[in-house]
């Protein structure tokens, strides 16, 4: 149920990607930090009132870490995570097919939809210290100064990530990652980032196997060379988990941690408008390897036609007072856009069933 709206207030030089918004987290010193699908930089808002974010600060991303390709690429953030002093982001790691535009004849835009691409940028899985509200580059963690806080990535292969390289082989995966299938048509596509003490957790927005979508677990530790490895997790020595979710046929869009249950929130895998639902996996950061799951259905989150598709929750009880969720849209309807560089969020009432 929506039970309020907020005013997301960015500067009027980020009007054009408030309506690329694709990430959202609420950090305990009220700020919210986004990520678009269209840049480079991670975006940070500061309470105003129950009703209003703004004081919009821009970040790049490129001050923390080396980037794979230029920052005028974009990563495709499509999840953002805050965890014991750390800001995650991760791109989307998946190909895109290339759109036809009304400016272009018809023979140059049937052209266009046999071209597909991928840009090094969106293999980007990185932390960044995040203290006092502010990001850096290294710094003293601020609960015991003798760790050092560090930014860092995930290890970079010629052309994605030691992640896509592992499961390139998987009997499950593999196959959508080696036909270099756009992430819209059910191809790999990450779409939501959880971290759990030393755990990462990724939703896949696709691909959806026969219904079932598919939640990856890995463990990351800093090398010498400064760069995150993968770990040995699994029984079999794997470097990652595969974990089953039903979510009737949906694909992920986003996740987020309520303490230890996995909040899901759950859309169409292919670029159309459809149903938009959460669901909560209990203990989902507890889970054993390779289980099928059915995690509890918890609301609907409203959809628009060919607009206002939710794209990133997170928690927003800090704010309210109550449990509820903070949603936020890619393609807002124009009615939420304000000014010239507003746009308007929804709280909803986070369902607890007993």
């Amino acid at each position: 149920m929506l039970v309020n709206k907020i005013l997301l207030t960015f500067t009027d030089s980020f009007k054009k990607y408030r309506e690329d918004l694709s990430a959202v987290m609420l950090t305990p010193e009220k700020h919210l930090w986004f990520g678009s699908d269209e840049t480079s930089t991670i975006e940070r808002l500061s309470y105003i009132d129950d009703k209003n974010f703004g004081e919009h600060k821009q970040y790049r991303v490129a001050e923390f870490i080396d980037l794979p390709a230029p920052e005028d690429k974009e990563i495709d953030i499509e999840g953002i995570e805050y965890s014991d002093s750390y800001l995650w982001i991760i791109g989307s790691h998946s190909w895109k097919r290339k759109k036809p535009k009304p400016e272009k004849s018809e023979s140059k835009n049937i052209q266009r939809l046999a071209e597909i691409e991928s840009e090094p940028n969106r293999y980007v899985l990185a932390r960044i210290p995040l203290v006092d509200g502010e990001l850096c580059k290294s710094c003293s963690h601020p609960k015991d100064p003798n760790v050092q806080l560090t930014a860092a990535k995930l290890q970079l292969t010629e052309s994605e990530n030691v992640l896509m390289e592992v499961l390139q082989d998987d009997p499950h995966l593999g196959f959508f990652i080696t036909a270099k299938i756009p992430g819209k048509e059910n191809g790999f596509d990450i779409e939501g980032i959880a971290v759990y003490q030393n755990r990462i957790f990724l939703g896949l927005r696709g691909p959806v196997l026969r219904g079932w979508a598919v939640i990856l677990e890995i463990e990351v530790e800093l090398s010498q060379t400064e760069v995150l490895t993968l770990k040995p997790i699994a029984e079999k020595g794997q470097s990652y988990k595969k974990h089953f979710v039903f979510l009737n046929g949906l694909g992920i869009r986003d996740l987020h941690l309520a303490g230890e249950d996995l909040l899901i929130l759950a859309g169409p895998t292919m670029d159309l408008d459809g149903p938009v639902q959460v669901y909560r996996l209990q203990a989902g950061v507890n889970l054993p390897d390779d289980t099928l799951h059915y995690p509890e259905y918890v609301q609907d989150i409203p959809f628009g036609k060919q607009d206002d598709h939710a794209e990133g929750i997170t928690l927003f009880e800090d704010i309210t007072g109550t449990p509820s969720l903070l949603v936020v849209y890619d393609s807002p309807a124009k009615t939420r856009l304000v000014g010239d560089g507003g746009v308007i969020a929804d709280v909803c009432e986070l369902t607890i069933n007993n």
